[in-house]
């Protein structure tokens, strides 16, 4: 299996790969995939065939020499073995899911109380098994004199345009039924709302996907806002919004390092933050 072309052998980049599993420590890592490429009868020259890596990354990978490898290199060695490696990321000893939860429970909490105040009745993460198709309606409001239904969809980021619309179809389509079953809800529309945090990394999101999104979720900014106190017809609306203040994520910091004669710089930027009775004036 030999010859080179097509190979590449990265150096040192900013993506890198270290310990993997709690406990595991790089050279245990690499001890694994050495492992496995010596039960399947492969030489470290075969594996680099495979993974279109040269043959020293692979000997890298296997010697626990991970910090100076380019994660995409690592992978590729390893699907070339078959073998997997998932990726957890952990904060202060814990990982982020709680994090991400939390942030996800305040943004479905303002708009809650968005709708609460326009008189929408809400029920918040309503499950639902339908033929086959399973899942979870992040809110799932009712108008009672429009007899108007609203899906939404509630994102802290936006990774998968695709799925994320994919997703919100299937909701939409099953939750007339979903309603009448569950809370005698007999609708004559349901709209279709997506909600993400009212910062510069969804908007810019927005922005790169604005051909499919422009066209999936038109109503927007403060036509979507005064549908939510007038409902009528079925749109699909989008709308950015923040936790009450003080109840976002930390702010970001910017530390710039200390130089001889100069104290230590920090610049605070304030989070975008606005309550639910006067939500950001943004789109």
């Amino acid at each position: 299996m030999g010859g080179s072309g097509g190979r590449s052998c990265p150096t040192k980049s900013r993506k890198s790969v270290s310990a993997h599993d709690e406990g595991m420590n790089d050279n245990q890592f690499g001890a694994r995939v050495r492992a496995v490429r010596i039960r399947l009868g492969w030489r470290q020259s075969d594996v680099a065939e495979q993974a279109r890596v040269c043959a020293t990354t692979v000997g890298r990978v296997e010697h626990g020499d991970l910090d100076h490898l380019q994660v995409g290199a690592v992978r590729s060695v390893l699907k070339a073995l078959e073998i997997d490696m998932p990726l957890q990321a952990n904060w202060r000893g814990g990982d982020l899911d709680r994090l991400v939860d939390e942030s996800h429970a305040q943004l479905v909490g303002v708009v809650a109380a968005l709708l609460g105040n326009a008189g929408w009745s809400v029920q918040v993460e309503v499950s639902f098994s339908v033929y086959g198709e399973r899942g979870s309606i992040d809110l799932l409001a009712w108008h009672p004199p429009t007899r108007t239904l609203l899906v939404v969809e509630v994102k802290t980021s936006l990774n998968s345009v695709e799925e994320t619309l994919r997703r919100q179809d299937v909701k939409v389509r099953l939750a007339r039924g979903v309603a009448l079953e569950r809370f005698g809800w007999k609708a004559s529309a349901a709209a279709s709302m997506l909600v993400l945090p009212d910062d510069t990394t969804s908007r810019r999101r927005v922005e790169r996907h604005r051909a499919v999104l422009g066209q999936s979720f038109p109503v927007r900014g403060a036509e979507a806002r005064s549908w939510v106190r007038s409902p009528s017809g079925a749109p699909r609306l989008l709308l950015f919004l923040s936790p009450p203040s003080g109840k976002g994520l930390a702010p970001t910091r910017r530390v710039r390092n200390r130089k001889a004669g100069q104290g230590a710089a920090v610049a605070r930027h304030r989070p975008g933050a606005a309550s639910v009775s006067s939500p950001p004036g943004g789109a």
